[in-house]
């Protein structure tokens, strides 16, 4: 049986997404690709304003190592989107997002999907524990229930 679209409520922050013209396909929706764009977008861009990424010369950075997406209605540019965030598991070394995509003001997503950051060091590429603030800070983000 297929589950049910998630709500807002499984969410704990959210973040705006803005859709390009380049985001539709042939089909006249916006191509499920572009998904996991908007849950990396949402991800790093939340890292990133907390101070727990920095892209250009931070000593760790964050791999995706899996991901998911499941779609429930289309969505097409030019409609304004939000990113529900949430945070499922959080591990030593890891953490695992859960991401809503809601047009506007919708109250259940038209997509809803996971992925996992593994953390670890840019040159070695070896797993490090997450740091301590930036491990309160997920907590904050586990999903309620």
């Amino acid at each position: 049986m297929k589950e049910p679209a998630p709500g807002r409520s499984a969410y704990r922050l959210f973040r705006p997404i803005t859709t390009r013209w380049s985001d539709n396909d042939a089909y006249g929706h916006i191509n499920n690709v572009r998904y996991y764009a908007f849950f990396d977008t949402a991800v790093n861009g939340w890292l990133v304003e907390q101070g727990f990424l920095d892209i250009h010369a931070g000593e760790a950075i964050n791999l995706v190592v899996e991901t998911r997406c499941r779609y429930f209605a289309p969505l097409a540019f030019p409609a304004p989107l939000e990113a529900g965030l949430a945070v499922s598991r959080l591990g030593t070394s890891s953490v695992t997002y859960e991401i809503g995509v809601f047009g506007e003001g919708a109250g259940t997503a038209a997509a809803a999907g996971s992925f996992t950051h593994v953390h670890v060091g840019r040159d070695d590429r070896r797993p490090q524990p997450l740091p301590a603030g930036m491990r309160a800070a997920l907590g904050e983000l586990v999903r309620p229930g």
